[in-house]
């Protein structure tokens, strides 16, 4: 099955842009920046190359070029002066829109280039509060708008991960706390793992002891941290899976698991909210999203 999305309506435009439908017709109808194509029955359409047009549009125009004067450039034009601002500039707004343009040209070049000059003035935990969880936050609307296609996810996921990687072996040589070890897993048919990932780097930097089991973990492959005697704090997210309906037993499971044992659970996401009122005879806590979590580990 193809996962490239390569016809676009306006609306998706505006969603993936940020511009109004009103103005990109009349940048259309005055400037020619775009040239929609009709179907038989005579309804418009746009293709990928329409929309990275945009966006490279969208990126001139917020950097003081005239629409009127990005008219008069060519396709190549515009490409290298886009090029020229993001290795430039890359300010949080512009490296989000450089990005999202990466992910939908598959250009590997231009998201380097855009990470490695927010590094020159930034920490990588800046980098990925700033604009990486923006980004992300964009990218879950798109999904919402049924203008993303998976190809394009999971391009730029594994773009982020990657830096997430380096930037956690970089530090793991000691750890400064080891008397308790944090499990990090998602549970099966669970793959959405950038927020556990950088969980993991926040708390390698803080000096704790990790261990990362990464996606889709069956909840037996824990047995052997449940019978350790040592203290383990469990961290789990829940993105999609389980299911709505499968999630309080997940829970019962787990509290069931981990009760008259010393170790603690800490459960992450937006199906928490599902259990909020359970009453749990295990030591587990409930985060409705990482940052709460991370507000509430000691600071580094």
């Amino acid at each position: 099955m193809n996962n490239f999305k390569q016809v676009f309506t306006i609306k998706d435009l505006e969603n993936v842009s940020g511009i109004k439908a009103h103005t990109i017709r009349i940048w259309e109808k005055r400037y020619n920046l775009l040239e929609p194509q009709r179907t038989e029955t005579n309804i418009r359409f746009y293709t990928d190359e329409n929309l990275r047009k945009l966006l490279n549009i969208v990126l001139l125009n917020n950097n003081n070029f005239k629409i009127s004067k990005i008219a008069k450039m060519t396709d190549e034009e515009i490409i290298l002066h886009c090029r020229e601002i993001t290795i430039n500039e890359a300010v949080n707004s512009d490296a989000v829109n450089a990005l999202k343009l990466a992910m939908f040209q598959f250009d590997i070049v231009l998201f380097n280039d855009t990470y490695s000059k927010l590094l020159q003035n930034n920490t990588f935990r800046e980098v990925f509060k700033n604009v990486f969880i923006p980004l992300l936050n964009q990218i879950g609307l798109l999904w919402q708008t049924d203008t993303l296609m998976p190809a394009h996810e999971h391009f730029i996921s594994s773009l982020i991960a990657q830096k997430i990687h380096i930037n956690t072996e970089k530090l793991q040589f000691s750890a400064s706390n080891p008397s308790k070890t944090y499990v990090l897993f998602l549970p099966e048919k669970e793959i959405h793992e950038l927020g556990l990932l950088y969980l993991n780097y926040e708390l390698v930097l803080r000096g704790s002891h990790t261990i990362y089991l990464g996606q889709n973990l069956p909840l037996d492959n824990l047995d052997f941290f449940y019978k350790n005697s040592k203290e383990i704090v469990f961290v789990t997210a829940l993105t999609v899976m389980p299911h709505d309906d499968k999630t309080p037993d997940y829970f019962t499971k787990l509290d069931d698991i981990l009760k008259d044992t010393p170790h603690q659970l800490l459960a992450i996401g937006k199906k928490t909210e599902l259990v909020k009122d359970f009453k749990f005879t295990s030591n587990i806590k409930l985060y409705t999203s990482f940052s709460t979590l991370l507000a509430s580990l000691p600071v580094s």
